[in-house]
């Protein structure tokens, strides 16, 4: 009976792995794995401005700070991938 029992328990828990899997995609886990405890909260409220970070441009050695692209209209960064 203890056996059947454990079995069951094992199917359920593989099957919920899987669910697990399917719902964040199989690349979205390796992230997880690799990153999932490193969340934190920012200290950055609405309204304050962006703080300065160095961009690297498209050919790949130049590099860019992002007060050098802040002006008087409104930046907008898009970071996705549009495959």
């Amino acid at each position: 009976m203890l056996k059947k029992i454990l079995i069951v328990f094992g199917l359920v828990v593989v099957a919920a792995v899987i669910g697990f899997v399917v719902m964040i995609g199989p690349r979205n886990l390796i992230g997880f794995i690799m990153y999932g405890g490193q969340a934190r909260e920012g200290i950055l409220k609405v309204g304050d401005t962006a703080p300065d970070v160095a961009l690297v441009d498209l050919d790949g050695v130049t590099s860019r700070t992002l007060g050098d692209w802040i002006g008087p209209r409104p930046l907008v960064l898009v970071f996705g991938s549009f495959t």
